[in-house]
């Protein structure tokens, strides 16, 4: 990696700090992803991405607010990167997917508020996410009652924060609730950027994204081979890179590792033999670099064929209609497909259990872990009914509830080994 410590120090960074995570990270990515055998050679690329995560995509981010481009940081898969686009803008995830700092995020947080949105904050207040520290706007949305409370506290630590509302029911009411928001986080963006939103710019956005998803959506469906091409944990790094790479070099990545993969489906080369184990996660998404459940499930002789997660399936499943001519028929048809998200905060929400189904049968695998961050209320909330569907049509299932911390990594690995196994004896 160059020397980024002026352009850190700019941002305003703890380098101190800053510099601690950045030897943690880099250990981690070392230990669990570069440790693995027999990985694709375009997983170089993502390799790279991550080497240069808070360096060269940073000066990217940096250069394109010197030409007058904004930066929109935001934190959930709800917030249309088509409308971020439309406007020149660039769509960046922000970090919250480890335990840093959590000290001080619980002096402004109840303790027993989920590790997501403390990383969030301990990110913020430790100074050391450059892409939080980069955004121009910073993108909130009321989906759970923790996220909701949390923005009133993270207004004044940030430059701007816009918050959007969700609805909770899929209703007519719903749809209508959401579209208004998608016509108000429009009018943001052409304020904040001086650009108006036309029909040609907002095409071009939903083109970009849309062809990003197939890209990925690829990339799932090259996972149903047997012996699988590619690893759980590598597929869940393309799904993370998915948040903050430039969309069209992203797309470009991913197919061209889609087209290494489907040269070894043909000779039926894979990072594990033949007939191991197949599983799939469901349930709360994975920041980077949250792979500790990943990682377990993977040293212990089993492999990760799909999520179900907003970090994967519920993130890249459906497209965007273009077949509007104006603004406000395009804005409609984002509205169809977003209003699709089967987040666990929608109640009643039976299409999710519905595709965790349809996604164990095209992905060929065994067993379902149902993954919850600990005081997740709605996933926790829905795990039960979820465990107790799935185990009815004879889908077995394994619920864990755990946080970012490495503590319970000893009792995860005991629980998942048993689960494995009962899954061969079957």
């Amino acid at each position: 990696m160059s020397d980024y410590t002026q352009m850190w120090s700019d941002l305003g960074l703890d380098l101190k700090g800053h510099d601690a995570l950045l030897s943690i990270l880099g250990s981690a990515y070392a230990d669990i992803f570069l440790s693995q055998k027999n990985r694709p050679e375009g997983m170089k690329y993502f390799d790279f991405v991550m080497s240069e995560v808070h360096g060269l995509r940073i000066k990217e981010l940096m250069d394109a607010k010197a030409q007058g481009r904004k930066v929109i940081g935001s934190y959930c898969v709800f917030v249309p990167e088509e409308l971020i686009l439309a406007v020149d803008g660039v769509s960046v995830g922000l970090c919250a997917g480890a335990e840093f700092n959590f000290e001080s995020a619980e002096e402004v947080l109840p303790r027993n508020t989920c590790s997501l949105i403390k990383s969030a904050f301990g990110f913020k207040l430790g100074k050391i996410c450059p892409y939080l520290e980069a955004s121009d706007v910073v993108v909130g949305e009321n989906t759970c009652d923790g996220k909701k409370k949390s923005y009133e506290i993270l207004d004044p630590l940030v430059k701007d924060l816009y918050v959007m509302d969700l609805p909770q029911m899929k209703s007519e009411s719903g749809r209508a609730m959401l579209k208004e928001e998608y016509r108000k986080f429009a009018a943001k963006l052409e304020k904040a950027s001086g650009k108006k939103i036309t029909a040609e710019s907002l095409k071009k956005g939903i083109d970009i994204v849309n062809a990003k998803r197939k890209a990925v959506k690829r990339l799932t469906e090259l996972r149903s081979a047997d012996p699988a091409p590619i690893s759980g944990l590598d597929a869940l790094l393309v799904n993370q890179v998915f948040f903050y790479d430039d969309p069209v070099r992203f797309t470009e990545s991913v197919n061209k590792l889609c087209d290494e993969l489907e040269e070894r489906v043909k000779k039926g080369t894979g990072v594990f033999p033949k007939g191991t184990t197949r599983l799939m996660i469901s349930g709360c998404p994975m920041a980077v670099p949250n792979w500790k459940l990943p990682w377990i499930i993977e040293t212990s002789n089993a492999v990760i064929v799909g999520e179900e997660s907003c970090v994967g399936e519920r993130g890249v499943r459906w497209m965007t209609d273009t077949k509007g001519k104006t603004v406000d028929d395009l804005i409609d048809m984002l509205t169809d497909r977003y209003f699709q998200i089967d987040c666990a905060v929608f109640t009643p929400n039976p299409s999710r259990v519905d595709y965790v189904k349809e996604m164990k049968k095209k992905l060929n695998a065994k067993g379902i872990v149902h993954y919850s961050l600990q005081f997740c209320q709605p996933y926790i909330m829905e795990s039960g009914p979820v465990e107790k569907e799935l185990e009815k049509t004879g889908m077995p299932t394994l619920r864990l509830e755990t946080d970012y911390s490495q503590e319970d990594a000893g009792q995860l690995k005991t629980r998942i080994e048993a689960f494995i196994e009962r899954l061969n004896r079957k």
